[in-house]
């Protein structure tokens, strides 16, 4: 029997819609009480998000539940985007050991203090978690996390909500949130891994950051960056030359012993600037001199690529019976034909018997062995099957 479920349901009555997803999303567990419920909620007034939410939840009756307001979200093989949805998560895992938390930050005159902060136990294996950016400095939170939780992975995303700042809702076991973290650690009898999909094709060589002063690159592979760049600009083909025009990306090395590196290898960050005049490029991220990098590229034929190539290196480690899926909010239809890709690249690639997420304002996700903020990536928390339990 199915251990997941998931759910779509829309309409201008998001209660009904709330309670018609549960439906959905539990019936394959053939009448269990799910353990975990997972749902998110697509609406432009925050009033009408929070009583769907606590309408699902309430309905489910779930062992532990955990979600948030979208502008898009994702189940019975859909997205939808900008329009009233709600989709609903389930989980059948008797042998999992769920622990949720909510976190809060404050600032002091000595800095910003957290808290809520869980204790990781012995054998806890990953933690679910999802924010509000107006509220929580979510990117330094993650960047550092490693120290914080004893290198736990995590994986979820950043909630939005109608209007921006104050919008946003987060879900935890029957409450709603308005600022904050929401999470959940899971440990026990449970097989989970991670996916993150950066959607990045690399162009031009393999260079070492020969200066740098923070995010801004002075120096690549001896040569001042700016004029390394327009270098390997030049001698890119016309068609990957627009592609940098539409938006150029920079990977950095997860590993700086390997012999050779390829696409997957990199952790992406975004170029925000080049200066000729003082011969810069500048980018996302804090990048040591040292570091091996290289150029990247990102368009829905390297997207779908990247996924396509990870969920077969995935495949062979095990079967997935069920995923959560945080894909970013410019992905869809932004960069593909329809909303459905993501979901639909999943559900052929992997076979899960539910998957559900949403669109998100940024992904979290672990790369490598360290747990990174994204931005345009699809993250992936993968539940394998009963038997591999």
């Amino acid at each position: 029997m199915p251990d997941f479920g998931d759910g779509l349901a829309r309409g201008t009555d998001l209660v009904a819609a709330a309670e018609n997803a549960v439906a959905q999303a539990t019936a394959p567990l053939g009448g269990r009480r799910p353990d975990l419920l997972a749902v998110f909620v697509c609406h432009p007034d925050p009033d009408v998000i929070a009583r769907a939410g606590e309408r699902a939840m309430e309905v489910a009756g779930a062992r532990a539940a955990i979600g948030c307001s979208a502008g898009g979200v994702i189940g019975d093989g859909h997205g939808v985007e900008a329009s009233p949805a709600v989709a609903v998560w389930a989980a059948a895992l008797p042998g999992a050991r769920l622990t949720p938390f909510h976190l809060d930050a404050s600032r002091t005159e000595t800095g910003i203090v957290v808290g809520g902060m869980p204790a990781r136990a012995d054998g806890d294996q990953v933690a679910i978690m999802l924010a509000d950016p107006y509220t929580f400095p979510i990117q330094g939170f993650v960047e550092q996390s490693g120290e914080a939780l004893r290198g736990l992975p995590l994986v979820g995303g950043l909630a939005s909500g109608p209007g921006g700042a104050g919008g946003a809702r987060l879900f935890l076991d029957g409450s709603v949130h308005e600022r904050g973290v929401v999470g959940l650690t899971i440990g026990g009898d449970v097989t989970v891994r991670t996916l993150v999909s950066q959607g990045c094709r690399p162009v031009g060589p393999t260079m070492t950051v020969t200066a740098a002063d923070g995010p801004h690159l002075q120096g690549l592979a001896g040569q001042p960056a700016y004029r390394k760049l327009e270098q390997i600009i030049g001698e890119l083909d016309e068609g990957e030359q627009q592609l940098v025009a539409q938006g150029l990306h920079l990977g950095v090395a997860m590993d700086e012993y390997a012999d050779d590196h390829r696409q997957g290898d990199f952790l992406i960050r975004g170029v925000v600037g080049a200066d000729p005049e003082e011969g810069t490029v500048t980018v996302g991220d804090v990048v040591e001199v040292g570091r091996t990098v290289r150029f990247q590229v990102r368009d829905a034929a390297s997207a779908d690529a990247d996924l396509d190539w990870l969920m077969t290196r995935f495949r062979g480690e095990g079967a997935t019976a069920g995923a959560l899926l945080f894909s970013c909010n410019g992905r869809g239809r932004a960069m593909f034909p329809d909303a459905d890709h993501d979901v639909a690249a999943l559900r052929r690639g992997l076979a899960p018997e539910g998957v559900a997420g949403f669109f998100a304002a940024g992904e979290i996700g672990p790369v490598g062995t360290r747990n990174h903020l994204h931005a345009f990536t699809a993250s992936v928390l993968a539940f394998g099957d009963a038997a591999t339990r």
